[in-house]
């Protein structure tokens, strides 16, 4: 079989291979990076006794080691969409791969908690510029029949990152699971150079024979991309003409209903306490009396089958309904978490404490696993057009951040306060994007970007 090469900006790749495989090769190289977030992530929870015994860290320490992750984040995210907009969406993910490996590298020699703050922060700082970059490059090259599985495949990765975290973390010391934390980067480095650059960036800056041979090489070499390349780059066009790229663009009234959806889902979503069960569920099992090795092995097997049933979901039913359902879930659990611990105030009811959070936080990371993150993702992925994505998706990013700091921050001291207090707070915030998803969310389900984007600008 005959091999067309493309050089952008100095890299190649080839053409010919079919729409499925170059698709699935592109997001599969694009999920290694999930997949680090995910350890990230799922990292503080094992190894809080075995840091905070070998370098003598307080509660205080050891929180601003879990948060700061987000305060990163907070920064990476705010440079996300000029970075990917100057540079383009790959050489933006190289700079995302080496936050995280000088990070990890940071936290495997650290002999204080300086070195582990430094690390975690270098992290953040890729975990930002990856919730902006990944998400939108599935997006802008999966064919629409496709893309949300595509993308909650994403959110998969990043599930099986921290359920993988769990599981060999309560096997490993603290600094080999570190040094493995560092292997998706790695490969994530090396795989980028055999994806190509995303079409829709490439017709923003005005590469068009780029674009025709970005397209042909994912939809495959016998299809005919003439109606999405000119789809495509009017779309651009229209959008340049309208308004052009300034950065305060995104606040002009016929953008409102799309930046208030993404802010609005951002901001719940991490408001419902994802990013603050996942950093500290060790703590949280131990103050109800549960064996925290077994319940968080427990929890890391039973989110992966649900995570992989929520990538078939989106595209099957739809984004609005499993967004819908999986936080009606997420809220049930919560209240059921803050019943159990309530439940420890009284001596008759206090043997049933260990397993009301048991449940509740299961049942939380069932729901959330299947779709709250994913569906969450696909649709901030997908909705603000192309001379606002870079600012406006960068501002949601900042959201999910700025809010997961404040919550992962203040969580293990609103935890002494009242562990039932917080986890019904959660709950509020988890019934709160049921109905914010119900009223303004809308569904994007078998829609091009272009689509989705044009009614929404409509709509103002």
């Amino acid at each position: 079989m005959e091999e067309q090469l493309l050089s952008s900006k100095g890299n190649k790749f080839p053409v010919g291979t079919s729409c499925s495989t170059s698709v699935v090769l592109s997001t599969c190289v694009v999920m290694c990076g999930s997949l680090a977030y995910g350890f990230a992530v799922g990292y503080t929870s094992p190894v809080q006794s075995g840091i905070m015994a070998d370098l003598e860290l307080s509660i205080a320490e050891y929180s601003t080691f879990g948060a700061i992750l987000t305060l990163g984040g907070t920064i990476g995210a705010l440079v996300s969409g000029t970075i990917a907009d100057m540079v383009g969406r790959k050489v933006t993910m190289w700079i995302m791969d080496l936050c995280f490996i000088l990070g990890w590298l940071s936290i495997i020699f650290a002999k204080s908690v300086w070195w582990l703050d430094i690390g975690r922060f270098l992290m953040g700082i890729g975990a930002g510029l990856l919730l902006y970059v990944a998400p939108i490059y599935i997006a802008e090259i999966a064919p629409k029949s496709i893309r949300g599985g595509c993308t909650a495949a994403f959110a998969f990765m990043v599930y099986f990152g921290f359920s993988l975290m769990f599981l060999i973390g309560n096997i490993l010391p603290w600094r080999t699971l570190a040094i493995v934390g560092i292997i998706p980067s790695l490969v994530q480095l090396i795989g980028i150079f055999f994806i190509p650059e995303s079409p829709r960036w490439l017709a923003k800056i005005g590469l068009d024979k780029e674009i025709e041979a970005s397209l042909q090489y994912l939809r495959g070499k016998n299809v005919d991309i003439s109606l999405e390349t000119a789809e495509i780059k009017d779309n651009v066009e229209s959008l340049t003409m309208l308004s052009g790229s300034r950065y305060l663009d995104m606040f002009d009234r016929r953008y409102a209903h799309s930046l208030i959806v993404g802010l609005g889902i951002m901001i719940l979503l991490q408001s419902g306490g994802t990013d603050a069960i996942s950093s500290f569920a060790s703590s949280i099992f131990i103050k109800a009396g549960c064996s925290a090795s077994f319940a968080t092995t427990t929890m890391g097997f039973i989110q992966l089958p649900f995570a992989a049933m929520g990538i078939f979901l989106l595209d099957a039913t739809g984004r609005r309904p499993v967004l819908m359902v999986a936080s009606a879930g997420t809220c049930l659990g919560n209240f059921v978490v803050g019943v159990g611990f309530l439940c420890k105030d009284y001596d008759q009811l206090s043997q049933f404490s260990a397993t009301f959070v048991l449940v509740g936080i299961l049942v939380f990371a069932i729901f959330f696993s299947m779709g709250v993150g994913g569906a969450a993702t696909t649709i901030v992925s997908e909705i603000f057009p192309m001379n606002i994505k870079g600012s406006a998706g960068s501002l949601a990013i900042v959201c999910n951040w700025f809010t997961s700091w404040i919550v992962t921050y203040a969580f293990n001291f609103l935890f002494e306060w009242s562990p039932s207090g917080v986890f019904f707070m959660f709950t509020f915030f988890s019934g709160l994007m049921i109905l914010f998803v119900a009223k303004i969310v809308p569904e994007t389900k078998g829609r091009t970007l272009e689509e989705i984007q044009a009614s929404l600008t409509l709509l103002n």
